[in-house]
């Protein structure tokens, strides 16, 4: 067990309000918006309410308590977690399983967008229900919508300082929220506690079968679980032992307010909400407003873990080579808050655009749930290959699992397609998604298939004699090559063609730098081989696909520890450093590629190339995605020749 996992799997107060904080922003904001959206401006009956309440709950039962918190928590890669997780533990197992992932990352990313909007606008709302302000805070309205604006505004430009601060009011916030979810759902209960016959499965059969179109309001009834999947993406934040102990809370506070909602529903004597919340409606009049200012900051506090979960999927895509290489900044000292300047400003943009175009909550509802189905499903794909060959489980008990899942998850699906025709222009953003790491990835894997390796053993004594020509003039005293070989022997042909061809690049010593992404979230480890004594070295960097690589600093300081060992004689022998600069002389070679244009594609790979290559334009440069100074840098271009055009007309007259 590493430091990582040990410190997560301690329980203790402060642990426990950690984890309140970060995993239960989406799932616990729910309660402002499913319920209301499953009974919508339907008549008001028993079937309809109770029988969404008891779809509600058992959703809760299945889906989240017994899919996420017993199930998919166990597929833990060092105590991280995630669809990237789970695919770094499964991929040996099938080629297939990169799609099922890039489905998953994608609609995880789409969740992003929609969530914040649907949360704050549903909290502002609530103010229409303030006596004096009904007339004013409008759903839909112009300054409902400016409200909404300039709150998610202020939150996606706060991200660039960090939320280390504000962070730590995230858990207390949310305690008094879930408390308040609690206390006014039991009030309510105990007012007409005939409502608890609604946790009958019987309800939830009635809804589905015998109410006209009931089963229909499935869509409606997903809303209350489209945050479980963040229980499984935070789970590296938190810990397993705490998620489960808090879930038994939240849980508890969740479907007591779904049935105090319920409760106040079903005894107001009237035919249909009208554009009324029960949520706010059943609030005692003395707590409407604190509950209002409460249910904004828990709504701000899940866009948040929204926003910070969607900066981790894209580190982890580019990590394991689904996503191009953008910037990537820390804003603070804590491990793992990062801050992606360029997702920051597409999850802004997206999120505005949501609230413009559907203007109010209950708008937002229609096109809500559609992607996490599609996100759900593919984490019971890959968790049935976790469990069969990771866990050795027996394979009828996980088709079973599997089974069940299945059914209920295709229902979902099938019951939110309906949806489609209100959010047909949200499917461009996720299509852009899915295509960016479907290109990035395979274009890579077209890249990777042309590169020549060769064996370096046969180049030492040419790299030896060259290295003592003082005919040549001197490149570097180290030069340094990043290299894909994972190879002790062996060397791309490009890099012993950068060496020896046109103008010779001579050196004291030669470094061949491979950077291995490993399937854990934090390795960090290097291994050295001396090819030939103090002439050719080869280093291997092991970092897991959580570190972000900073190759330039991890070498020098393996530079520095073998000085130290002395395994290296640049103790004994000039380095390039004088008494005006103490610093060694080292140039990094990095080679770029670009298509040459003599090539012949196949439609599918002239696509996925060009594409590339138009993608890797728009993205960091190799030698800033890898952490390196620029003054340090030597860059070449070198053309990458993958089908050589066979035939040329062309006749000498």
């Amino acid at each position: 067990m590493n430091l990582n996992q040990k410190h997560l799997s301690r329980v203790t107060i402060g642990s426990l309000l950690v984890a309140l904080g970060i995993i239960y922003g989406d799932i616990g904001t729910s309660p402002l918006y499913a319920l209301r959206a499953v009974v919508g401006e339907r008549p008001i009956d028993e079937v309809l309410v109770y029988g969404g309440v008891s779809c509600i709950f058992w959703t809760l039962v299945f889906q989240t308590t017994i899919k996420y918190i017993w199930l998919t928590l166990q597929a833990d890669n060092q105590g991280e977690g995630g669809v990237f997780s789970l695919y770094a533990l499964v991929k040996r197992y099938g080629k297939h399983l990169v799609i099922p992932t890039i489905l998953g990352a994608t609609t995880l990313l789409a969740d992003g967008i929609i969530t914040p909007p649907i949360s704050v606008a549903s909290a502002i709302e609530g103010l229409n229900t303030v006596k004096g302000l009904e007339q004013t805070i409008v759903p839909g309205n112009t300054l409902t919508v400016s409200i909404v604006i300039v709150i998610l505004s202020a939150l996606f430009f706060f991200q660039r300082f960090g939320t280390q601060l504000i962070g730590k009011t995230f858990g207390p916030v949310m305690a008094v929220w879930f408390t308040m979810l609690l206390g006014v759902g039991v009030w309510n209960i105990l007012q007409h506690p005939d409502v608890l016959k609604a946790l009958s499965p019987h309800y939830g059969y009635e809804l589905i079968v015998r109410y006209p179109h009931g089963f229909w309001l499935l869509g409606s009834v997903f809303l209350c679980t489209t945050g479980a999947e963040a229980l499984y993406s935070d789970l590296g934040h938190c810990g397993i032992k705490n998620i489960r102990i808090t879930w038994a809370f939240v849980k508890v506070s969740l479907v007591a307010n779904y049935l105090g909602q319920s409760a106040w529903i079903m005894h107001q004597n009237i035919p249909v909400l009208n554009g009324a919340n029960p949520f706010f409606e059943m609030i005692p009049a003395w707590l409407l407003l604190p509950g209002i200012v409460i249910a904004t900051a828990a709504t701000i506090i899940a866009s948040q873990a929204l926003i910070s979960g969607s900066f981790t999927l894209i580190s982890e895509a580019m990590n394991l080579n689904f996503w191009p290489r953008v910037t990537v900044r820390q804003p603070t000292d804590i491990k793992g808050q990062i801050y992606i300047p360029s997702v920051n400003i597409i999850l802004w943009f997206g999120c505005i655009l949501m609230i413009l175009y559907f203007r109010n909550s209950s708008h937002m509802e229609a096109a809500y749930g559609f992607s996490i189905t599609i996100a759900m499903m593919m984490t019971t794909l890959l968790l049935s290959y976790y469990l069969l060959y990771k866990r050795k489980w027996n394979k009828v008990l996980v088709w079973s699992i599997v089974l069940v899942f299945a059914m209920i998850e295709v229902s979902f699906f099938i019951a939110n397609t309906a949806k489609i025709k209100e959010r047909w222009m949200f499917l461009f953003f996720e299509l852009f998604i899915f295509m960016t790491m479907y290109v990035w990835y395979y274009a890579r894997k077209i890249n990777n298939r042309f590169v020549k390796f060769v064996d370096i053993g046969k180049y030492i004594p040419m790299l030896r004699e060259m290295s003592e020509d003082d005919a040549i003039p001197k490149a570097a005293t180290h030069l340094i090559y990043l290299t894909k070989a994972n190879n002790r022997s062996h060397i791309e042909e490009k890099i012993m063609k950068s060496i020896f061809s046109k103008k010779p690049k001579r050196a004291d010593v030669y470094w061949f730098v491979h950077v291995h992404r490993t399937e854990e979230p934090y390795t960090s480890t290097y291994d050295v081989s001396e090819l030939a004594d103090d002439k050719v070295i080869k280093i291997n960097i092991n970092l897991g696909f959580r570190i972000q690589p900073k190759t330039e600093l991890h070498f020098k300081k393996i530079v520095r520890d073998l000085v130290a060992n002395k395994e290296l004689n640049l103790h004994i022998r000039p380095d390039g450093s004088t008494k005006y600069n103490a610093e060694p002389d080292f140039k990094f070679v990095v080679i770029e590629k670009f298509l040459s244009v003599e090539n012949e594609f196949t439609l599918r790979d002239g696509i996925l190339l060009n594409s590339y290559f138009f993608l890797k334009g728009l993205g960091l440069s190799d030698e800033k995605a890898f952490g390196l100074d620029k003054s340090d840098v030597i860059v070449e271009q070198t053309p990458l020749v993958y089908h050589p055009v066979q035939h040329i007309d062309l006749i000498r007259n």
